[in-house]
């Protein structure tokens, strides 16, 4: 009998994101196998890193070793009408760790992730070419990041459209899935400090997120298994807090561990 491939489907959630990594980890350490694995905006740069090498304690190292009062820096901000920042900063970022010319067929997982054609609000999976391009495209968030143009068309932040991507890695022909959402039910409040405005970075994506609330629910209910870090203490933008993002994700993931095994077993 072959064996059953295990997806795994990884949503957007910008900060909230970080949880991916104690997600990826915990599995790891329960010798839980991941075959393949589709991503959205945040969960798109967690999981082609982890496609492409599978270390993600190095990972881990690194945003925990990185000074994200210091992020600034990382926004080059944009003289074009399509978005505030540029993302050429970003890319570079993200192309430390798994280098500007690695193609999709160079991962040692397969790997898809998801992007939103603004122009007819498709959604747009992506699987071939540069990765470094794709990602890009996938955490375009509307407003901030400028658009991405790939095969004629513009592409923004695939949450718009396919907040958990369930469907897509099941296409990609897994057998079991797990997804992990980092959205926080809508009914959270933003966390602001002193009670001041929420900035712009914050109501663009709390709007994304108010949009695709009820998108993500019905999505994770194709997976056989969904993991949802209770992460209402971290907000949108709080990436200086990964250490207890990661925390989270490893928690949520302890306490389904024994569900997960169990379900594999009747495989």
């Amino acid at each position: 009998m072959s064996k059953k491939k295990i997806g795994l489907a990884l949503s957007g959630g910008a900060a909230r994101g970080l949880a991916h990594i104690g997600v990826l980890e915990a599995l790891q350490k329960e010798n839980i196998p991941i075959d393949m694995i589709a991503g959205t905006s945040a969960g798109a740069v967690t999981g082609a890193i982890y496609a492409w090498n599978q270390d993600i304690t190095s990972v881990k190292a690194y945003v925990l070793g990185a000074n994200w009062m210091k992020i600034a820096p990382l926004l080059d901000l944009s003289l074009f009408k399509s978005g505030l920042i540029k993302g050429a900063k970003i890319k570079k970022l993200i192309a430390s760790y798994i280098g500007g010319n690695i193609k999709f067929s160079d991962l040692k997982l397969p790997f898809a992730c998801v992007a939103t054609d603004i122009d007819t609000g498709e959604e747009i999976v992506i699987d071939s070419g540069l990765v470094l391009e794709a990602l890009r495209a996938s955490i375009s968030i509307p407003g901030i990041f400028t658009t991405v143009k790939r095969e004629g068309r513009y592409l923004v932040d695939g949450g718009l459209t396919t907040p958990v991507p369930v469907h897509v890695v099941k296409r990609m022909g897994a057998d079991f899935i797990i997804a992990v959402n980092v959205t926080p039910d809508v009914s959270y409040r933003m966390k602001k400090k002193g009670g001041k405005e929420p900035n712009i970075f914050q109501i663009m994506l709390q709007s994304i997120y108010i949009a695709t609330y009820s998108l993500s629910r019905s999505s994770v209910e194709e997976a056989d298994i969904v993991i949802e870090p209770d992460l209402t203490s971290i907000g949108a933008v709080d990436f200086q807090k990964a250490q207890e993002a990661i925390s989270l994700g490893e928690q949520a993931v302890r306490s389904v561990i024994p569900e997960i095994k169990r379900r594999l077993e009747k495989l």
